[in-house]
């Protein structure tokens, strides 16, 4: 064992000794190198190497620009992709609301028509919308979203734009009831031609034009005559059920028997009848047969 030891103690300075000797060796290189660093032939050299190696390095720097933009142009197209889908949602949106305005456009310009006549209206009204319709062709009813709830009756007329005769409540409930319009074949209105104050009884007919029959052949009936509800009241308080004045419609043709006794009438109602959105219900006129008591 002292043996190896004394063996390894003298192997030692020449292992040291070699260290010293590359440490030496580099250090003089190192100073070399500065020394020679700065003289023509080496910065010639140095300028040589940078020529040589300039578009190499061009060559890198482009590649390095051409990944960052690749790299930009794929961050801005998942941006532009986030943004158009932002803008694809808000334009389905608008879209949607565009349609609904539209679609509530024609019930928004009658309601404010009724609201305009309803302060100088001469009767107390209450206001109601159109929630359904008959789909039989022979029947011109709708339904309203007003009852007996919202103080209404059997009976009471329903007006529609610019106070135009719209029907009658026929059938009720607490909170919807049923209106057959002057459309409706089973109506029957008692009008009066505005120009001659000629009466006649408008019923309602299965192509929606109205027929104004048993007008005294004597009246001169002209196209374009208005007529109106004729309101009459007899002398033992019966009345009829329609007030007075309530713009019917618009005489459109007429004809007449030489040898008749009557001639008829023939009317476009004021209200287009099957487009009807909202409606007043007028709620203080007792038409008919008045209560006995």
């Amino acid at each position: 064992m002292s043996g190896r030891l004394l063996g390894y103690g003298h192997r030692a300075p020449r292992v040291v000794r070699r260290r010293l000797v590359a440490y030496g060796v580099l250090l003089a290189i190192s100073v070399g190198l500065m020394a020679t660093s700065s003289t023509p032939v080496v910065q010639e050299l140095q300028r040589g190497l940078a020529f040589a190696l300039a578009p190499a390095q061009d060559a890198v720097n482009g590649i390095g620009v051409q990944v960052r933009s690749v790299v930009g142009a794929i961050a801005e197209i998942d941006q532009l992709r986030r943004d158009n889908g932002t803008l694809q949602a808000d334009n389905q949106r608008l879209t949607a609301e565009n349609l609904r305005l539209q679609a509530l456009a024609p019930e928004n310009e009658q309601l404010s028509s009724l609201l305009q006549i309803r302060d100088s209206f001469q009767y107390t009204t209450v206001a109601a919308r159109v929630i359904g319709r008959d789909v039989a062709d022979v029947n011109r009813i709708v339904t309203i979203d007003r009852g007996t709830a919202d103080g209404l009756a059997v009976g009471e007329v329903v007006v529609g734009q610019g106070g135009a005769l719209a029907g009658r409540i026929t059938q009720i409930g607490a909170h919807a009831a049923q209106v057959v319009l002057i459309s409706d074949p089973s109506s029957t209105v008692v009008g009066e031609v505005v120009s001659n104050r000629a009466t006649g009884e408008v019923v309602g007919d299965i192509g929606g034009q109205l027929v104004m029959n048993n007008v005294d052949a004597t009246e001169r009936i002209t196209i374009g005559d208005e007529v109106v509800t004729a309101g009459i009241t007899l002398s033992n308080g019966i009345r009829s059920p329609y007030p007075k004045g309530l713009v019917i419609g618009q005489i459109v043709d007429a004809t007449r028997d030489p040898n008749a006794v009557i001639q008829t009438a023939y009317l476009d109602p004021a209200l287009d009848l099957d487009r009807l959105e909202v409606v007043l219900v007028i709620t203080d006129y007792q038409g008919g047969i008045p209560d006995v008591t």
